[in-house]
Protein backbone atom coordinates (compact mmCIF):
# COMPACT_ATOMS: atom_id res chain seq x y z
CA UNK A 1 0.00 0.00 0.00
CA UNK A 2 1.18 3.30 -0.96
CA UNK A 3 -0.06 6.38 0.00
CA UNK A 4 0.46 9.81 -1.51
CA UNK A 5 -0.06 13.56 -0.40
CA UNK A 6 0.23 16.50 -2.97
CA UNK A 7 1.94 19.78 -1.76
CA UNK A 8 3.05 23.11 -3.27
CA UNK A 9 0.28 24.18 -5.38
CA UNK A 10 -1.11 27.49 -5.45
CA UNK A 11 -1.50 31.01 -7.61
CA UNK A 12 0.81 31.98 -9.75
CA UNK A 13 1.25 34.99 -12.48
CA UNK A 14 1.53 33.55 -16.04
CA UNK A 15 5.12 33.49 -17.00
CA UNK A 16 5.97 32.30 -12.59
CA UNK A 17 6.97 28.66 -11.51
CA UNK A 18 6.33 26.51 -9.04
CA UNK A 19 7.41 23.65 -7.34
CA UNK A 20 5.10 20.63 -6.28
CA UNK A 21 5.70 17.85 -4.06
CA UNK A 22 4.33 14.27 -3.83
CA UNK A 23 5.18 12.60 -0.65
CA UNK A 24 5.00 9.05 -0.45
CA UNK A 25 4.55 6.24 2.30
CA UNK A 26 6.24 3.38 2.63
CA UNK A 27 9.84 1.45 2.02
CA UNK A 28 8.84 0.51 -1.54
CA UNK A 29 9.25 3.84 -3.09
CA UNK A 30 11.87 2.99 -5.31
CA UNK A 31 10.28 0.46 -7.06
CA UNK A 32 7.35 2.39 -8.56
CA UNK A 33 7.15 4.69 -11.61
CA UNK A 34 5.99 7.69 -10.95
CA UNK A 35 3.43 10.28 -12.39
CA UNK A 36 2.19 13.44 -12.42
CA UNK A 37 -1.55 14.45 -13.98
CA UNK A 38 -3.93 17.11 -14.36
CA UNK A 39 -7.49 17.55 -14.25
CA UNK A 40 -9.64 21.37 -15.29
CA UNK A 41 -12.85 21.73 -14.51
CA UNK A 42 -14.87 19.99 -17.28
CA UNK A 43 -12.09 18.42 -19.24
CA UNK A 44 -10.36 15.10 -18.75
CA UNK A 45 -7.40 14.35 -16.91
CA UNK A 46 -4.48 14.55 -18.89
CA UNK A 47 -1.07 12.76 -18.28
CA UNK A 48 1.60 15.41 -17.63
CA UNK A 49 5.03 13.55 -17.00
CA UNK A 50 6.30 10.38 -15.22
CA UNK A 51 9.59 8.96 -14.27
CA UNK A 52 10.24 5.46 -13.94
CA UNK A 53 11.74 3.47 -10.90
CA UNK A 54 15.16 3.90 -13.12
CA UNK A 55 15.08 7.42 -14.01
CA UNK A 56 13.25 7.39 -17.67
CA UNK A 57 11.43 10.58 -18.34
CA UNK A 58 8.35 10.53 -20.18
CA UNK A 59 6.64 14.40 -20.79
CA UNK A 60 3.25 15.03 -22.34
CA UNK A 61 3.81 17.39 -25.29
CA UNK A 62 1.72 20.55 -24.18
CA UNK A 63 4.74 20.42 -21.05
CA UNK A 64 7.74 19.85 -22.90
CA UNK A 65 10.19 22.21 -22.16
CA UNK A 66 8.36 24.04 -19.56
CA UNK A 67 8.46 21.08 -16.51
CA UNK A 68 10.75 18.65 -15.28
CA UNK A 69 10.02 16.07 -13.29
CA UNK A 70 12.69 14.45 -10.74
CA UNK A 71 12.83 11.98 -7.59
CA UNK A 72 14.56 11.65 -4.23
CA UNK A 73 14.21 7.89 -3.25
CA UNK A 74 16.06 8.75 0.17
CA UNK A 75 12.97 11.13 0.91
CA UNK A 76 9.99 8.96 -0.94
CA UNK A 77 9.31 12.15 -2.75
CA UNK A 78 8.75 12.78 -6.39
CA UNK A 79 8.90 16.64 -7.18
CA UNK A 80 7.52 18.07 -10.37
CA UNK A 81 9.13 21.97 -11.54
CA UNK A 82 7.17 24.13 -13.18
CA UNK A 83 8.32 26.94 -15.10
CA UNK A 84 6.79 29.11 -18.07
CA UNK A 85 3.28 28.60 -16.74
CA UNK A 86 0.44 29.86 -18.35
CA UNK A 87 -3.53 30.29 -17.64
CA UNK A 88 -4.39 26.69 -19.88
CA UNK A 89 -2.13 25.11 -16.62
CA UNK A 90 -4.16 25.52 -13.97
CA UNK A 91 -6.00 22.47 -13.01
CA UNK A 92 -5.70 20.20 -9.71
CA UNK A 93 -2.59 18.29 -10.06
CA UNK A 94 -2.35 14.35 -9.19
CA UNK A 95 0.43 12.15 -8.29
CA UNK A 96 0.34 8.34 -8.76
CA UNK A 97 2.40 5.66 -8.35
CA UNK A 98 2.70 2.64 -10.78
CA UNK A 99 4.25 -0.20 -11.85
CA UNK A 100 5.52 -0.94 -15.94
CA UNK A 101 3.05 -3.50 -17.56
CA UNK A 102 3.22 -6.06 -19.67
CA UNK A 103 2.54 -3.68 -22.88
CA UNK A 104 5.88 -1.53 -21.51
CA UNK A 105 3.29 1.21 -20.09
CA UNK A 106 3.10 2.31 -16.42
CA UNK A 107 -0.32 1.37 -14.93
CA UNK A 108 -1.14 3.20 -11.96
CA UNK A 109 -2.30 1.73 -8.47
CA UNK A 110 -2.27 4.57 -5.83
CA UNK A 111 -3.37 8.53 -6.28
CA UNK A 112 -2.89 11.32 -4.25
CA UNK A 113 -5.96 13.62 -3.78
CA UNK A 114 -4.33 16.09 -5.98
CA UNK A 115 -2.60 20.11 -5.43
CA UNK A 116 -4.62 23.02 -7.11
CA UNK A 117 -2.54 25.00 -9.54
CA UNK A 118 -3.88 28.46 -10.29
CA UNK A 119 -2.07 30.77 -13.06
CA UNK A 120 -3.62 33.90 -13.64
CA UNK A 121 -3.34 36.04 -16.85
Amino acid sequence: QVQLVESGGGLVQAGGSLRLSCAASGRTFRNYAMGWFRQAPGKDREFVVAITNSGGRYYGDSVKGRFTISRDNAENTVYLQMTSLKPEDTALYSCAAGTLGPLGRIEYNYWGRGTQVTVSS
